[in-house]
């Protein structure tokens, strides 16, 4: 195995760490909250979560989006970027829809990121409101 395979071995295994320690975030604040409040809220709350256990994170993160000749600074804004290397956008829906998962596939293509979870806090288990999406690992 050469460096470069061993070094995205690394970044895999990282990404799946940051993952795992996001859900298990996620998990606890629903369990706290249970569902039926705003978006913003459980994003408010997750975050204070993450930064309890150390989790290197940007909140409403720009994203510049290119289209043909033109750029836009802020084609978009990810709920939570972790690491630079795990998108999480969050949802309070009644049912995720292929949409949703549309929309965390772009982002993941914009940013570059190869892992990505989809996080619906309107459920009663929160193991129900979680998606994870993967680009080329």
């Amino acid at each position: 195995m050469n460096r470069g395979e061993r070094g995205e071995r690394r970044e895999k295994k990282r990404e799946n760490e940051l993952a795992g320690s996001v859900i298990g975030a996620a998990i606890e604040v629903h369990r706290e909250l249970g569902p039926g409040l705003l978006e913003t809220a459980y994003e408010s709350c997750l975050a204070h979560e993450m930064v309890l256990r150390g989790i290197t994170f940007e909140r409403q993160k720009p994203v510049p989006v290119s289209y043909k000749t033109t750029s836009l600074d802020c084609g978009f804004r990810v709920d939570l970027l972790v690491e630079n290397l795990v998108v999480v956008e969050l949802k309070t829906v009644e049912k995720l829809h292929p949409v949703h998962s549309a929309q965390i596939l772009t982002y993941l293509r914009l940013t570059r990121c190869k892992l990505g979870l989809l996080l619906n806090f309107n459920v009663n288990l929160m193991r129900d409101g979680i998606k994870r999406f993967a680009l080329d690992l």
